[in-house]
């Protein structure tokens, strides 16, 4: 989890909701420290320029979202016996964690979608997504065949579309309920379950093959 001192966390928090309320170009440093309660002068103490903000403003919620894969633990027994229900509880809590964090979330949504965010990308430290690295690699060997897919676009598409999701929800555009949660699941998951095949399975399904 990154700390940061009372201001720069106060300015942050300041700049995503000022982000959601006039749009990622359409926001001035004066809306941002208006929005913190400072002066001009005292946010420039702290950063530099907007776009420096801005940066600091996706890190903070970067981190945040992978710390979420911290405190998650999972028994592997679960994942042979209900491979979808295990799939279920890891992902679930990094959903409720966006809905719950309306202006983290559209700040990041729109950044992430923002002509700077490229630039930004090539110089990204993911490292503190370690432990979600390592969850993906303990699916990858208990289902030997999710190595058929294309690890970076499966991973991509179920981050990013799960914070797509949680976007409309916190715009309104979909209800904040069970039905909208088991519904996007089935969504993202939907072809999944197919390669949610422990190994013994598949060996016992080659000998069978050969006999």
């Amino acid at each position: 989890m990154i700390v940061l001192d009372d201001t720069k966390t106060k300015i942050i928090f300041a700049a995503m909701k000022a982000v959601r309320q006039y749009g990622l170009e359409g926001v001035r440093i004066q809306n941002i420290s208006s929005q913190a309660g400072i002066s001009p002068g005292a946010l420039y103490r702290h950063f530099d320029s907007k776009d420096q903000l801005m940066e600091a403003c996706f890190t903070y919620v970067d981190r945040q979202a992978a710390a979420i894969f911290d405190h998650l633990k999972f028994n592997p027994l679960t994942m042979v016996t209900d491979p979808m229900g295990a799939v279920k509880s890891l992902w679930r809590p990094y959903f409720r964690y966006w809905v719950a964090h309306p202006d983290e979330t559209v700040f990041y949504h729109r950044y992430r979608d923002s002509a700077f965010f490229p630039a930004y990308d090539k110089n990204r430290d993911t490292e503190y997504f370690n432990s979600f690295g390592d969850m993906v690699r303990v699916f990858m060997r208990v289902f030997p065949s999710l190595k058929r897919i294309n690890q970076d676009l499966l991973w991509l598409h179920v981050l990013t579309s799960t914070l797509m999701y949680a976007k409309y929800v916190v715009e309104g555009v979909l209800p904040d309920n069970q039905e909208t949660e088991d519904t996007v699941f089935q969504l993202l998951t939907t072809g999944l379950s197919g390669y949610l095949k422990p190994e013994k399975v598949q060996k016992d399904k080659n000998k069978s093959r050969k006999k």
